[in-house]
């Protein structure tokens, strides 16, 4: 298994609030997306993500992405009992890193790290993380939490570099050990 973050960033590389600054939503973002889930078995979510996201996927029929989260197995990084029930997710017992490492070791597809900005963070600065998925929009958010701010120094190579028609691009990197 390998831990996938897909992250949508504005160019200036916030991640907070991406319904800010991505605009257009193209054929051709929706097909990268499509293919990110398409290997995840399993993804692990911030509690902030998981509050906001189990209010609005269970109820919506945006796909590919509302049939994927509603039955994928979700993991949730909190430290208090999860307030919302939604299909399939569970609250990770102990440390995150800990829990990510056991759970790269079971057999199956990959493990997905979506919209969560401080559980990418820590798995990144933790080694963890095999692949980065990014979709930078053609836009300047300006403020608002950044997913690659006080990083280690971390090699990357780069799997795929695309542009959208309305202009966001479409990375993938794996990271180098």
């Amino acid at each position: 298994m390998k831990v996938v973050v897909y992250e949508l960033l504005s160019l200036d590389g916030v991640a907070e609030d991406p319904d800010s600054f991505v605009l257009d939503w193209d054929d051709a973002m929706e097909a990268d997306l499509a293919a990110v889930i398409a290997t995840q078995e399993a993804v692990v979510l911030g509690r902030r993500s998981y509050t906001e996201w189990a209010r609005f996927w269970p109820g919506s029929d945006m796909q590919p992405f509302a049939s994927f989260i509603n039955d994928v197995p979700k993991y949730v990084a909190t430290s208090t009992p999860l307030d919302r029930d939604w299909a399939k997710a569970t609250a990770i017992e102990g440390e995150l890193v800990p829990f990510v490492r056991a759970l790269k070791e079971r057999p199956g597809g990959d493990i997905g790290v979506h919209a969560s900005i401080s559980v990418a963070r820590v798995l990144l600065a933790a080694g963890v993380v095999d692949e980065l998925k990014l979709v930078v929009t053609p836009r300047i958010a300006g403020r608002g939490r950044r997913l690659l701010d006080d990083l280690p120094a971390t090699r990357l190579a780069s799997t795929r570099a695309a542009t959208s028609p309305t202009g966001s691009l479409l990375l993938g990197y794996r990271v180098l050990r």
